[in-house]
Formats: C-alpha cells, structure tokens, sequence
C-alpha cells in the first residue's frame, strides 16, 4: 500500500449510513459561527454520486421556497455529523438530472423502493 493510500485510509470516515441515489436524506452538518458550533439539517433526494475512496461525494436537491437547491457535500468531510436515510427510493438512473426541469410535487418525489430490496 502507498504512502498516499494509507493517509487517504486514516482520513475515510467509516461510520456512514449507506445510501444510494434516489434516496430522501437528512445531512446534518456541523456550521461553526465564531466560537460556537450548531447542527444544521439539510434534508432532501440524492440525485448524484460521484467519485470514489476520499474523493466521494453527493448531490442533494431540495425545492425551497419554490426554488429549486442543489449542495454538493464531500462524503468524508469532517464538516458532515451524520446523514440519516427518509425514504428509499426506486430509480433506473445513475443521475437524476431530469428532476431539474419539474414542478411542484413531481420534482421532490420519487418511487419508492418495495420492502424486498
């Protein structure tokens, strides 16, 4: 194993809930505002994952507002306390870009995956 391999090891966080595209998450992340340290809860579907090892990440998209939002978290950043899975989602598509262009309900909802998978 390489130098760069074994540090990349010791900086991989090893307690995250799996999850997979088309799911309905909440990214709890640690926002520090001075001296003082919060929780804020970013809930919403996983519409891509990118990248392996320490270069991994997600995009979450959540309408808010009536305005769309999308935010880009690294999955082994340090900034990330915990991501808790809502809703298993049933999708046949590795990127789920095609949310982008809906309204209303049909751009926050997905099938929901059965009980046997």
């Amino acid at each position: 194993m390489s130098i760069i391999e074994t540090i990349e090891k010791e900086q991989m966080n090893s307690k995250i809930t799996p999850f997979e595209v088309g799911d309905t998450i909440r990214v709890h992340t640690r926002v520090i505002e001075g001296d003082k340290e919060r929780i804020q809860i970013y809930t919403g579907i996983v519409i891509a994952r990118r990248g392996r090892g320490i270069n991994a990440a997600f995009t979450v998209r959540r309408v808010s507002y009536g305005e769309g939002v999308e935010r880009i978290f690294p999955l082994h950043s340090s900034g990330i306390a915990k991501i808790e899975v809502e809703k298993r989602g049933s999708v046949r598509r590795a990127k789920l870009n095609y949310l982008r262009t809906r309204k209303g309900k049909s751009a926050t909802t997905v099938k929901e995956r059965s009980a046997e998978k």
